[in-house]
């Protein structure tokens, strides 16, 4: 009986589940993928138009991206934008623009630097923690200042934290000049002392047939991603966040403290915005310099966007990115554009806007035409004039 039955069951399964993708997964997926390909037109367009063969520029890209070497170095870009990224999409789904996370890391990257450098006598393992705590502690203090600004004097986030970019940038290099910097031997950088190699975090062995290696901070990364996704959808404080980010008076109605949650959410994101840095900070600059990577704050932005705010979709967006950004470099020596790639991906972020804003719109109304259906199918009730 029950072999005759259980290929009926699981086809009604599959069919279910099918359905709930197609309803649900599909359109979610379809956006950034509209998205992609429409970017990847309209830059072979512009490849055309200024005499680069489309195809074959891709393939180069494609080509020298698969090196060993240059896929450790797209693992290690796409580690950096995804926690900026992440701290980025914890603002968002509250409805904050965090558009500070680029001085917020900034920041803290220089105050975990000094701190790495000062020589606490402490074992290498502790004092690495430390420099983690000192770079999270620094990136939410200065977060704080926004959040402050929000909620007790109703500051738009988003002017505060671009103020707050340009005071970061100020006082960093003040600090670089004139309060931690010394000279780097060798060149006319100026850069903190640098941290002992023992409070280091060793790279990973992860992609064969090259010696270079993938931060070791990668997995603080992951972790991060993980503990994002728990953090919004399985505790009180998540469903809270959302609630507010969705309809503050619906969360005023639920005893939310609005306020509170403002604070907090700005703190938590810039937490992880200090922690942007320290991949590149202590897995290979080792130091705070005058070339320390900038920007990442506004390239988290567009991942975040790309990524819908979701940990996974993220860290596709990451990589991505991180793939772009490496594979430009072989452009240069083939006499085409890199700024091929800064269109490509501007034309990506575009698209992916507007795409998410057909989906939903379809979405919308693909389930009003659902209930019109379900409303003309269910019975009249009885004494109701036909």
């Amino acid at each position: 009986m029950s072999e005759k039955t259980s290929p009926v069951v699981k086809d009604t399964f599959v069919n279910r589940l099918l359905g709930r993708v197609t309803l649900s997964g599909w359109l979610a997926l379809a956006a950034p993928l509209l998205a992609i390909v429409f970017a990847a037109l309209v830059t072979g367009i512009v490849l055309a138009v200024t005499g680069n063969p489309p195809l074959e520029t891709l393939e180069l890209m494609v080509e020298y991206g698969t090196q060993p070497r240059t896929m450790v170095l797209t693992l290690n870009s796409a580690t950096l934008y995804y926690i900026s990224a992440l701290a980025v999409a914890l603002g968002f789904r509250m409805n904050l623009f965090n558009i500070g996370v680029d001085g917020q890391y900034r920041v803290a990257a220089i105050i975990a630097a000094a701190v790495g450098g000062a020589g606490l006598p402490l074992p290498g393992w502790l004092q690495a923690l430390v420099i983690l705590a000192a770079a999270m502690a620094t990136g939410a203090l200065w977060a704080a200042i926004a959040g402050l600004l929000k909620a007790y004097r109703g500051v738009s986030e988003v002017v505060s934290t671009i103020m707050l970019n340009y005071i970061a940038t100020s006082l960093v290099a003040y600090l670089l000049v004139n309060v931690f910097g010394v000279a780097v031997a060798g060149s006319n950088n100026i850069g903190t002392k640098p941290i002992p190699e023992e409070s280091r975090i060793p790279g990973l062995a992860l992609i064969p047939g090259t010696e270079s290696k993938v931060f070791g901070l990668i997995i603080l990364a992951a972790l991060l991603g993980i503990a994002f996704h728990v953090l919004l959808n399985r505790t009180r404080f998540g469903f809270d966040l959302r609630t507010t980010g969705l309809n503050q008076e619906a969360a005023v109605a639920g005893g939310v403290n609005v306020k509170r949650m403002v604070v907090i959410a700005m703190v938590i994101s810039g937490g992880i915005a200090g922690l942007a840095g320290m991949p590149q900070l202590m897995g290979a600059s080792y130091s705070y310099s005058l070339d320390f990577p900038a920007g990442l704050g506004f390239t988290g932005i567009a991942i975040a966007l790309l990524g819908r705010n979701n940990p996974v979709g993220i860290a596709f967006a990451a990589i991505l990115w991180g793939f772009l950004y490496n594979s430009a470099q072989i452009l240069d020596l083939h006499d085409v554009p890199t700024e091929i790639v800064e269109i490509m991906q501007g034309i990506t972020v575009l698209s992916v806007v507007i795409a998410y804003e057909l989906v939903h719109r379809y979405r919308i109304a693909a389930e009003q035409r659902k209930v019109s259906k379900e409303l003309a199918a269910a019975p009249a009730p009885e004494g109701a004039s036909k």
